[in-house]
């Protein structure tokens, strides 16, 4: 028998955003709704396999029910534009799954749904399963149709059909509609009968059967109960009418357009890898789909040569016309995986070197390994950072680099989630590259084929990177942006190697006794838990940590899920005054976090033969031009809690006699900001030196400094930031725990006091609309293909994209440049000292201690300098024996 799948998509996809943190990729998209309705798919896909497939969607705000009461669904809070943004994503995804969609003006999904289900039932010969949130739906239950609730958020579904229904509520799935006519339902509007809960309407049902028959038994009634039920008989009828789901849309598709023949796989990879679903992509396997779906153009007619050691003296002797290579490393972490092989680019010849013929030390091998290390050549590489760290852990300091097409792909376009060279030789019409994954296969399925495949397949590379460097030269030249890439990128490239290679030393035996105290610490929260609660219970379970709090201490119930109790972090914190355990619980799954995450975790990234960590700076990540850090992720150690701070402890100087040196930027993007809106207000501020924070506490509030209180300043400070992030009026009520009402009027008072950013942002969001475009100071580009787009939440996203990009890119702009500038101040100095690290505004030095002095005057000065604006860039520097020592 055909089985058909019905979702409702405004439901689980809201529930999906609830459910799950607000996730995105690294072009701010926000994805976690996307994300949790792509899991459900998946396990439904699996699980139910079927044949026939529709998502249906609400087509607007207004419905025929609005036409009877105008007020129908008037209670609800406007939807987060966090959400919103993410519905044409989503469609587009349904797209590449090969799954229809439908959506009608004037009715909603229930009543799309409920039409194809009555069909469905007509037809006979068809199971169908409706996925909702929406108890509404119980009403739909047949013999044939099956609802399935969703319950924790999307992770689990409880399915009803009518003897399930019978079971749990002794209620037919007709009687589901009086039940909501009876007691009402606020999240919709419906008002039911004031007072009448569901136990009470349960009750009555199975009493009187229906609406119409309560109504013609109140006689039989006592008390106020038949008062309120005389007096709101009205709104009873009108309540059950308005819950009605509507079985009669007219809709003009067939079942044949409903067939689901399986999703598809290159416009699914190429959904997964725009959306940045990395784990989905490792997952499904897409090993060998062409992302864009297109015909491939024909290969390059290449001469490849296999050199061993008969053909060494051909390479030595064509080593003077190489122009481009590429060092093929095996592996994420270039700091652990290890090479393959060179391949390199000379005139009409490719040449490929097997890299065990480097490491075999031969003396005929020195002529190529001196070349690699000469800073008189000039050639591409692709990747450059990447094969500048593999070679330094194989002895070889790789030197000379004069272009690198994947930096140049990055900053042409920084949204472009596939920056592998196969991608860019395709977007430049080059010969056709095979990916990696159809040569060498994925993650367990990696196989290094024949050595002759190798080697056309790595010369075919070389000779891409050759082929990239004009077209590339040109296009950066003409968006006006050599400079950002000759004079920041390409250098801070290898600057990072090199702050890599160095690595920063870690105290394993005080990372382990830090690992003790935080076990002994867990052990004696957990003693403390389980005598406040009068019994011992798993701690890591939801469901017997909801019973311990809500049922044995009878705490107030915040929040409830279709399953049980909520414990997540925004409970627990709102439950904490009422009770001394909540704080023992949030304590313990802090420190639980701490000991998995960064102390287990950061034991296993000490290099056994440093002694240090290294981790992997990534340049082409995120399209703000903000770094990111790999293996271990150094920039994540957290800092807001005295636990997470006391992890910087471990993290000491290589040598003895040395000191850790801090030197963080404050307030970069802020005073960024003020130097492109030119608002006279924040530049005063910042130039008469004042707290940022505190002076917009006075100035939307209007009242004297001594008058700020420390609220003020935690809602200046939340707006100051989320301003800067083109926060919502739903992301600033998270943050300060107020009404979306209050957030938005403050932040209208904000704009109302500082005139010139309101300007500032009306004038990028006008420019990116002309242009396509915006740039920071230094032009680093971002495309902005939907700031004209109908669609309202897509435009949307696109002009707070706008309005933010200028700031944290330029505040990226200026720390890299920094870096750049402070790496050859030290060597124009003759110092020792070394930059280690870069952890968002921070940089981070191991300094000789009789360099200490002369540093803290050093580094500020070239941070402070490294782009000049209209307000005074500071820099706050510390020293101490350990990092945590120097904040």
């Amino acid at each position: 028998m055909s089985k058909l799948i019905l979702i409702d998509g405004n439901s689980i996809a809201s529930r999906a955003f609830f459910a799950l943190p607000l996730l995105s990729n690294s072009s701010g998209l926000h994805t976690n709704a996307v994300y949790g309705f792509t899991t459900m798919l998946l396990r439904l896909i699996d699980e139910q396999k079927p044949t026939h497939f529709l998502v249906a969607f609400d087509a607007g705000k207004a419905t025929f029910r609005h036409k009877d009461y105008a007020e129908y669904k008037g209670g609800r809070a406007k939807m987060p534009s966090e959400l919103g943004e993410q519905f044409p994503l989503l469609k587009d995804l349904l797209r590449a799954f090969g799954i229809s969609q439908f959506e009608l003006e004037g009715y909603e999904a229930d009543d799309i749904i409920g039409t194809i289900t009555r069909v469905a039932d007509e037809r006979g010969d068809m199971e169908v399963v409706v996925v909702t949130g929406d108890k509404d739906m119980l009403q739909l239950a047949s013999e044939k149709v099956k609802i399935a609730l969703t319950r924790k958020g999307i992770s689990e579904v409880e399915l009803f059909d009518p003897p399930y229904i019978k079971a749990k509520y002794d209620l037919t799935p007709q009687q589901i509609i009086d039940l909501k006519g009876l007691m009402g339902d606020a999240s919709d509007n419906i008002p039911g009968i004031p007072g009448v809960g569901e136990k009470t309407a349960l009750k009555l049902l199975h009493e009187f059967e229906t609406v119409e028959g309560v109504l013609s038994h109140t006689a039989e009634l006592k008390g106020k109960m038949r008062e309120k039920i005389e007096q709101h008989a009205d709104d009873a009828r009108m309540s059950k009418e308005l819950a009605t789901i509507f079985r009669e849309v007219p809709m003009e598709t067939s079942w044949d357009e409903l067939v689901y023949n399986g999703y598809q796989g290159p416009a699914l990879a190429d959904m997964f890898r725009k959306l940045e679903f990395k784990s989905l992509l490792e997952k499904m396997d897409f090993a060998g789909v062409d992302a864009a779906g297109a015909d491939q153009p024909p290969q390059a007619d290449i001469k490849a040569v296999l050199v061993d050691q008969e053909k060494l003296p051909e390479l030595i002797e064509a080593l003077a016309a190489v122009d481009a290579l590429h060092v093929e490393v095996v592996g994420d972490n270039p700091h652990a995986g290890y090479i393959l092989g060179i391949a390199l680019h000379s005139t009409d010849v490719c040449y490929y070197v097997p890299f065990d013929l480097v490491k075999d030390g031969a003396a005929e091998i020195e002529p190529f390994k001196a070349w690699l290390e000469s800073a008189d050549k000039a050639v591409a590489v692709f990747d450059q950072h990447r094969a500048e760290v593999a070679l330094h852990w194989q002895g070889i300091c790789l030197r000379g680099t004069s272009f690198d097409p994947m930096l140049a792909a990055y900053l042409l376009d920084p949204t472009e989630s596939e920056l592998a060279l196969s991608g860019i030789a395709k977007k430049y019409a080059l010969p056709a590259l095979q990916p990696d994954e159809d040569v060498f296969g994925k993650g367990a399925k990696f196989r290094v084929p024949a050595a002759e495949l190798v080697s056309e397949h790595l010369c075919r590379k070389a000779h891409a990177v050759h082929s990239l460097v004009e077209p590339m030269k040109r296009d950066l030249e003409s968006n006006e942006m050599h400079r950002l890439y000759y004079d920041l990128e390409l250098p801070l490239a290898a600057v990072l190697a090199s702050m890599e290679q160095k690595g920063i030393k870690v105290d394993r035996e005080a990372l382990k006794e830090y690992g003790s105290e935080l076990a002994g610490r867990l052990e004696s929260i957990m003693k403390s838990i389980y005598e406040a609660a009068g019994t011992e219970f798993n701690i890591n379970s939801p469901k017997q940590l909801g019973e311990i709090l809500f049922e044995k201490l009878q705490l107030p119930v915040v929040k409830k899920t279709k399953t049980g109790y909520s414990t997540d972090a925004e409970v627990l914190e709102k439950l904490e005054p009422y009770h001394p355990m909540v704080g023992h619980i949030l304590l313990y799954r802090t420190l639980a976090k701490l000991q998995s995450t960064y102390v287990e975790g950061l034991l296993k990234e000490v290099r056994p033969d440093t002694g240090k960590v290294h981790t992997y700076y990534r340049q082409t990540i995120a399209a703000t031009g903000r770094l990111s850090s790999q293996y271990p992720n150094l920039q994540n150690i957290p800092i807001r809690l005295e636990e997470g701070r006391k992890i910087r402890k471990v993290f000491t100087p290589s040598k003895p006699g040395w000191s850790m040196l801090t030197a963080d930027y404050s307030q970069i993007e802020l005073r960024v900001l003020a130097h492109i809106s030119q608002d006279e207000k924040l530049m005063e501020a910042f130039v008469n030196d004042m707290d940022i924070h505190t002076k917009t506490a006075m100035d939307v509030f209007g009242v004297e400094e001594s008058a700020v209180d420390s609220n003020m300043r935690r809602s200046a400070k939340a707006v100051n930031f989320g301003i800067v992030y083109g926060i919502s009026d739903y992301g600033l009520s998270q943050n300060l725990n107020i009404t979306r009402k209050e957030a938005a009027s403050f932040i209208e008072q904000y704009f109302a006091v500082f005139k010139g950013v309101r300007q500032y942002m009306d004038e990028i969001v006008k420019e990116a609309r002309q242009n396509g475009y915006v740039t920071t100071l230094l032009h680093r580009r971002r495309y902005l293909p939907e700031i004209n787009a109908s669609n309202f939440n897509l435009r949307s996203f696109a002009e707070r994209t706008a309005m933010n990009t200028p700031i944290q890119g330029t505040a990226a702009d200026i720390i890299k440049l920094a870096m750049v500038q402070m790496d050859e101040r030290l060597k124009q100095e003759g110092l020792q000292s070394r930059m280690l690290l870069q952890v968002h505004d921070e940089l981070v030095f191991e300094v000789p201690n009789d360099e200490v002095e002369i540093m803290t005057t050093i580094v500020p000065d070239v941070m402070e300098h490294a782009l000049e604006l209209g307000v005074p860039l500071k820099v706050d520097v510390d020293t101490g024996a350990n990092w945590y020592e120097a904040k």
